[in-house]
């Protein structure tokens, strides 16, 4: 125990020497226990008392508060990007080649430490989407990698702004939250039932954005390099990294959602044809208006049944909704 009181009053010492003292005083800044003690509260929440006290009761009917939370999502996301952008990358005060952090009280350099703490605060807010997925009984949805990276990113952040609230890293800030303001126009419409859900035919573009997201971020980290930059390597490394995990799990997502799509929709359309009808109408495969493939029932051959998903898996709903591809998670019967 003392031991643990040692390497904790050392690390202390370390934050207090090299942290950021504009920021020390702010909400959760002094120490990274209370954000980490969160982070814990959350996983422990949505894996394990949050399934409980669902068990026996019928999964909760949110349409109306999910409209209002997206819409919320949409509005905070989109200010978060006006003042990251307003306060360097977006005015030519921001070098995107190198940016070191300003550590001056400069109102503007004032205002992009600000915009870094409420990006660290929109990830406390972004723990809804686990908690409404858990009220609704998508259990399934709570993925291993969803509660994970949710549950690392405001530590993450953390660091961020307790020592570099500024500079170059703050690139991932302004491409992230644009994302978001895209991500969750999306969730809005599909929250706001059938009707609207015929807009949302870019799904696919959507994945395909986050992944280019990732790319740039890699670029734009990993330069630093191989020039000579006053901004710390560490933090060249860690937001680097995470963009490169995060673009090869995309980049699975994307083909097993959307390269694949086309193999399905073909056997689905030879075995209907194979055995001449499918629940008594032909053609067994329509297509709807957002390019996904539904079959009009079971097609059957010798008595045995032929299941096909035939719409393409939510490879984009992963990074706020975590929703893995079904081939990821189940085999699909196919014969």
């Amino acid at each position: 125990m003392a031991l643990i009181m040692k390497y904790i009053d050392s690390m202390q010492k370390y934050m207090d020497s090299y942290g950021d003292p504009r920021t020390k005083d702010w909400p959760f800044m002094s120490s990274p226990f209370p954000t980490l003690a969160v982070c814990l509260s959350y996983v422990y929440i949505v894996k394990v008392i949050g399934p409980r006290l669902m068990e026996n009761r019928k999964p909760f009917h949110l349409q109306n508060t999910l409209i209002v939370y997206n819409l919320a999502q949409v509005i905070f996301s989109t200010w978060l990007f006006y003042e990251i952008a307003i306060s360097g990358w977006l005015t030519g005060h921001y070098n995107f080649r190198c940016q070191p952090v300003d550590y001056s009280n400069h109102p503007r350099t004032l205002r992009m430490v600000h915009a870094c703490w409420w990006y660290y605060f929109s990830k406390f807010t972004e723990f809804m989407d686990t908690i409404f997925f858990v009220l609704r009984k998508k259990t399934s949805q709570v993925s291993t990698l969803h509660v994970i990276h949710h549950g690392c990113m405001p530590m993450s952040v953390w660091f961020g702004v307790k020592f570099t609230p500024g500079g170059h890293s703050t690139f991932f800030g302004l491409l992230n939250t644009f994302v978001h303001i895209v991500m969750y126009t999306y969730y809005l419409f599909a929250a706001m039932g059938p009707r609207y859900q015929r807009f949302l035919w870019w799904k696919k573009y959507l994945t395909t954005l986050q992944m280019v997201q990732f790319v740039l971020i890699m670029v734009h980290a990993f330069q630093l390099l191989f020039i000579e930059c006053n901004y710390p390597r560490a933090f060249v490394w860690w937001i680097g990294m995470h963009a490169v995990m995060f673009f090869f799990l995309f980049n699975e997502f994307y083909k097993s959602a959307y390269k694949s799509r086309e193999a399905r929709r073909a056997h689905a359309l030879a075995m209907a044809k194979a055995n001449g009808h499918c629940n008594g109408t032909t053609p067994a495969i329509t297509k709807s208006e957002n390019g996904s493939v539904y079959q009009n029932g079971s097609a059957k051959q010798n008595g045995t049944t032929v299941y096909e998903n035939g719409s393409a898996n939510k490879a984009a709903d992963y990074y706020v909704r975590g929703e893995l591809p079904n081939e990821m998670t189940q085999r699909k019967k196919l014969y």
